[in-house]
């Protein structure tokens, strides 16, 4: 007997509340503190949002910085270019692409030295702080986790 094969299909997005971000604001940049990378993915894979991650540790300059965004990310090649680069790549192409469920983004091990110095980290955090108020303007959820090297 033939039995019709039934496609699978994926079970609908968990509420916030079930998750670990339920204290967590929708749009905001932030410490990774207590929170597990693995822990992260898994929460987007529930929430059925995207999840974007870059492990910066070998960073030595804001370039490097920059591209290995821009790889890990799988974002356009100009992205490497500068910060406003890497601002228009998350915004608005992406709101332009179509309806968006989220995102959950990871920055593990933002170098800490002087080829990167405190005033570039704040710019590339106010670069992710920018694209929170972004797509929380379009009642989009967008977390971005941070750690330092």
């Amino acid at each position: 007997m033939n039995t019709p094969l039934r496609p699978e299909v994926a079970p609908p997005p968990r509420p916030v509340a079930d998750t670990p971000l339920r204290g967590v604001r929708s749009n905001i940049v932030q410490s990774i503190r207590a929170f597990r990378v693995q822990e992260l993915q898994e929460t987007a894979q529930s929430l059925g949002q995207h999840f974007l991650y870059a492990n910066l540790a070998s960073a030595q300059s804001k370039q490097d910085v920059l591209d290995m965004i821009g790889q890990q990310f799988m974002l356009p090649a100009h992205v490497g270019k500068n910060f406003d680069a890497l601002y228009d790549s998350i915004t608005d192409p992406l709101h332009k692409s179509g309806p968006q469920p989220g995102f959950i983004v990871v920055l593990e091990h933002i170098p800490a030295h002087a080829r990167f110095d405190k005033e570039a980290r704040e710019q590339l955090l106010d670069i992710f702080r920018d694209a929170a108020d972004y797509w929380g303007d379009r009642k989009i959820p967008f977390r971005c986790f941070y750690s330092f090297l």
